[in-house]
């Protein structure tokens, strides 16, 4: 329902790695803006998106997101009726053709099940979630960070640093 604000995510199958390298991690961040168009794919036909006009109506606001080595988290806010779960399918499935072309010799699923959209219903969800997608790539550097102490400088800095998270625009970069 347009104004819902979901939690979405998904995992490679078997917990493989979806993100091999940097140019899939470019690829599904490109998306998360070029199909969140009510028409369809804003079609490009190179990676420079300057030079395309780039208007769009969106589906969703993408409030946060996260990508890692085998999962990903979004947070986002419904714009048109059924917009989060257009989007999502759409996310899915351009993203598995991406991936499947791109390593010639993988066919079939990619993600383990049908992305999870979690409605954030109450306050005690919209209070954890947004947290829970910032700091979830402290998984990478700090194992088991959430059952032990850790410097908060030293993971501060990972998270500003980390490109394939939504936490650094908050610090203008």
């Amino acid at each position: 329902m347009v104004g819902d604000i979901a939690h979405v995510f998904n995992r490679g199958v078997e917990k493989r790695k979806i993100f091999l390298d940097e140019k899939d991690y470019l690829r599904f961040v490109n998306n998360l803006f070029l199909l969140n168009n009510k028409s369809g794919k804003i079609r490009t036909r190179e990676n420079r998106l300057e030079n395309y006009d780039l208007t769009q109506e969106k589906l969703v606001e993408v409030l946060k997101w996260s990508l890692m080595p085998n999962h990903y988290h979004l947070l986002l806010y419904e714009l048109e009726e059924g917009g989060i779960l257009e989007f999502t399918k759409r996310l899915g499935n351009a993203y598995t053709k991406y991936f499947n072309t791109k390593n010639e010799n993988r066919s079939g699923y990619l993600f383990q099940n049908s992305a999870k959209i979690v409605p954030i219903e109450d306050d005690k969800q919209f209070l954890y979630i947004p947290f829970y997608v910032d700091l979830n790539p402290l998984d990478i550097k700090f194992h088991n960070w959430k059952n032990t102490s850790i410097n908060e400088n030293k993971a501060i800095d990972f998270l500003v640093s980390y490109d394939w998270s939504s936490f650094k625009d908050y610090f203008g970069l």
